[in-house]
């Protein structure tokens, strides 16, 4: 296929080969597109990028050695004109915020990929941006949360891997105290009953991973 000013250029990254062969066969059926790279690790998507400079790039969040959200932070330190499509199957709205910091230009659900994929790229390579409503519904749902902090991050995860107060004390050099005013911090700011309830809207909410 040529490569001739009117094919939108893409690069496709995710772990899975699967669906990368999934977005092969649809972009190849189009007049109007080529798929001009693929990668499946956050540093061969920067790789990848600098040796191809697609016009759009396909980004899966969760990728291995350097996750898909820092891949797009590393790629538009360098290309701030790049415009990227985040691949999701997670509708967690911390990890939707953090991914349209970093620069997201739309964000599709994987599951509605063979019915949204080649529509969404037309748009976004057109210039506009698109968020399906669910996703917008979670982000609009947490936006005058309070954000917890980085201690209180550190703290939440700490207790995920089922640390007991004094356990998470000693590993983060504080009191007992201060971490159960820590831990009262997080279940008041997630609106959580106790210890385990927080653990799990941290984990759907994007705020830590296992």
């Amino acid at each position: 296929m040529s490569t001739g000013p009117s094919l939108i250029r893409i690069l496709a990254v995710d772990d899975h080969p699967m669906l990368r062969e999934g977005i092969a066969s649809l972009v190849s059926s189009q007049s109007d597109m080529e798929l001009v790279a693929e990668a499946s690790t956050g540093r061969e998507a920067l790789e990848q990028f600098r040796k191809h400079r697609p016009n759009l790039t396909l980004m899966d969040l969760q990728i291995p050695d350097m996750d898909g959200i820092e891949a797009m932070v590393a790629i538009r330190s360098e290309f701030p004109e790049a415009r990227i499509i985040v691949l999701t199957t997670y509708k967690g709205d911390v990890k939707i915020l953090r991914a349209l910091k970093a620069g997201a230009r739309a964000f599709l659900l994987k599951g509605l990929l063979q019915k949204e994929l080649l529509e969404t790229i037309r748009a976004v390579h057109a210039g506009q941006r698109r968020i399906p409503p669910d996703v917008a519904a979670e982000l609009a749902d947490h936006t005058i949360d309070d954000a917890l902090t980085t201690r209180e991050i550190d703290v939440l995860r700490l207790i995920a891997g089922g640390n007991s107060n004094k356990l998470i004390a000693d590993q983060l050099s504080l009191t007992e105290e201060t971490v159960k005013g820590y831990v009262k911090n997080i279940l008041s700011k997630l609106s959580a009953s106790d210890r385990t309830h927080a653990v799990t809207i941290a984990l759907k909410r994007g705020i830590i991973d296992l």
